[in-house]
């Protein structure tokens, strides 16, 4: 038993990463008032992209996690005409992305020979005798770079929103985008930056979900994770440090699941895939149960911005 949970706390900041990291960039992105329910197909671009470098261009996974984040985050562009530009419904417009995402990473991987292709993916990082510590060696100091990186990028985020002037303007536009107009803020471009800059940090877990966990690429494996960073954000209240919480949570849910499995306890197999959902809904179930007046959700999340003329 103690074996077993050894193993389990090691693999759950594995499993945890691509929830916080999807969840950073849905902050940002909801922080200026844009509702962000794209993350499932940022999540498949991000994955399919991250593959695509590592078999076409070599074995650089540091590579593949950047263009697996700028190719959402230029698919995020897209998004961003329908409702900053076209203003198109925000709720709309996220379903349809997604539908397109599924859609083209579906055909592009087909036709490149990228499915079910393994590739050698990212590494751990070699700590030397950090690594070889009893129990605490394989929990904190087994593991690749961007789960090292994952706590200083929580804090940044937290920093950047709370205690910069950039932050400040994304706050501004998330609850007042009219007040912040009149201020002199450009609503419309602080957006397009959220929507970049967020979707580009979905993008970097999907690359991770491909290049640094499965490493491969089968059609569809964000596996609804996107969904749940949509909760996730929920539960977090639009803070960080929460999400990172949220995201470990989820995170060893479904790290559990596998060690169950080796360990020989049977259990339904659709039981078992239904588990992450299940949990997914008791939390907003309890989020609902505790809703005590005090939000911290964008006043303007959702809604349109649409600039009254000057004369």
């Amino acid at each position: 038993m103690f074996d077993f949970l050894v193993n389990w706390l090691a693999n759950v900041p594995t499993f945890a990463l691509p929830y916080a990291l999807a969840a950073l960039g849905l902050i940002i992105t909801e922080k200026a008032g844009v509702l962000s329910l794209g993350a499932e197909g940022f999540l498949l671009i991000g994955a399919m992209s991250g593959i695509g470098v590592l078999l076409g261009v070599g074995d650089y996974p540091l590579l593949a996690l950047t263009v697996a984040a700028l190719a959402a985050a230029a698919l995020s562009l897209v998004y961003a005409l329908l409702v900053v530009t076209l203003r198109v419904n925000q709720v709309i417009g996220g379903l349809a992305l997604v539908f397109l995402a599924q859609g083209m990473t579906g055909v592009i991987a087909t036709r490149a020979g990228w499915t079910s292709r393994p590739v050698d993916g990212l590494h751990t990082v070699p700590l030397g005798s950090l690594a070889d510590i009893p129990v605490l060696g394989p929990i904190l100091f087994q593991h690749d770079p961007l789960v090292f990186a994952t706590v200083p990028l929580v804090a940044l985020v937290a920093h950047v929103l709370d205690r910069t002037m950039f932050g400040l303007r994304l706050r501004a536009v998330g609850d007042g985008p009219d007040a912040a107009d009149a201020a002199g803020i450009r609503v419309a471009l602080t957006r397009y930056g959220a929507i970049a800059l967020g979707s580009a940090l979905v993008g970097l877990a999907g690359g991770y979900l491909s290049v640094g966990v499965a490493k491969i690429w089968v059609e569809g494996m964000s596996g609804g994770r996107g969904w749940i960073a949509v909760a996730l954000v929920i539960f977090a209240r639009w803070q960080p440090w929460r999400a990172l919480g949220g995201a470990l949570l989820f995170g060893g849910i479904e790290a559990l699941i596998p060690r169950i499995a080796a360990i020989g306890v049977a259990l339904p197999q659709y039981l078992v895939l239904m588990t992450p959902y299940l949990a997914t809904l008791a939390v907003m179930i309890w989020i609902c149960l505790r809703q005590d007046g005090r939000s911290l959700e964008p006043r303007a999340l959702g809604v349109a911005h649409l600039r009254e003329e000057r004369r």
